[in-house]
C-alpha cells in the first residue's frame, strides 16, 4: 500500500471535515469512501486510523469512524499548550543546535520560501511541518520532540485552516525568518518568545480561526 495514497486520502477526508462536507457526528463509511475516491478499503481504513489518532474522528464499536468536533475552546487550549512546547523547543535548539541541525533548518526554511512565494498554501503546510520538526530535532530532547510531534499532528487540520486566512502564509514565512535568525544566533529567550508568538492564536488570530470554523 502506497504511503502517498494514504496521505492523499487523509488530506481529502481531512479537508472534507474542516470544510464541513463531513459534518460533526457524521459516520464515515469505509465502502462509500473507497468508492468515492476509487481505492480499496485498506488505505481508507489506514487514513481513518490516522485521523482517529489526531482526534478528528473517533472509531466507535459498531458505528465505525464518526466525525468529532472538539469546539473552539478545546482548540484554543491545544494551541495554548503547543505554543509553550514550541517555545521550549526553540529555546533548547538555540542552545544545542549542531552544524547538521543548522543545515536541516535552513533547508526547511528554503522549502518554505519556495512554497510561500508560489502562494501554495497546501505545499507550505507540509514544508512548515518539516520546518518545525527540524527545530524539535535541534532541541536534542527526545521526549520534548515526541510531545511536540504528537500535539502538532493533532492540530494539523486547524493549522491548515489558518494558512488559508488571507496573507497568513506570507506572515508565517516572515515569522520563520526571525525564528531562524534567533536560533542560529544562539538567542534562546528570543527564540522562545518568537515561537510562542508564532504558534499562539490569541487575539485576531483566534477570532480569524473561529470565523473560519463558523463559515465552513
Amino acid at each position: 500500500m502506497s504511503e502517498n495514497v494514504v496521505q492523499r486520502l487523509r488530506d481529502e477526508i481531512e479537508n472534507g471535515i474542516i470544510s464541513n462536507n463531513f459534518a460533526p457526528g457524521a459516520r464515515l463509511d469505509e465502502v462509500q469512501l473507497a468508492t468515492r475516491f476509487g481505492v480499496s478499503r485498506t488505505p481508507v481504513r489506514e487514513a481513518l486510523m490516522q485521523l482517529n489518532a489526531i482526534g478528528l474522528v473517533e472509531i466507535r464499536p459498531r458505528r465505525g469512524a464518526v466525525v468529532i468536533d472538539p469546539g473552539p475552546h478545546r482548540i484554543f487550549e491545544m494551541f495554548e499548550v503547543m505554543a509553550e512546547l514550541e517555545g521550549l523547543a526553540g529555546s533548547l535548539a538555540a542552545r544545542r543546535f549542531t552544524d547538521a541541525d543548522r543545515t536541516t533548518i535552513l533547508a526547511a526554511h528554503a522549502d518554505c520560501e519556495r512554497s510561500s512565494s508560489a502562494g501554495n498554501s497546501d505545499a507550505y503546510y507540509y514544508d512548515n511541518e518539516r520546518f518545525h520538526k527540524a527545530i524539535y530535532a535541534a532541541s536534542h530532547s527526545g521526549f520534548l520532540a515526541e510531545q511536540c510531534v504528537a500535539l502538532h499532528r493533532r492540530l494539523q487540520p486547524y493549522r491548515r485552516l489558518q494558512l488559508r486566512v488571507r496573507n497568513r502564509v506570507a506572515t508565517s514565512f516572515a515569522e520563520h525568518g526571525a525564528i531562524v535568525e534567533a536560533i542560529l544566533a544562539g538567542d534562546a529567550e528570543q527564540a522562545r518568545t518568537l515561537l510562542r508568538q508564532h504558534v499562539s492564536i490569541q487575539g485576531e488570530r483566534f477570532s480569524d480561526l473561529v470565523a473560519t470554523l463558523a463559515s465552513r
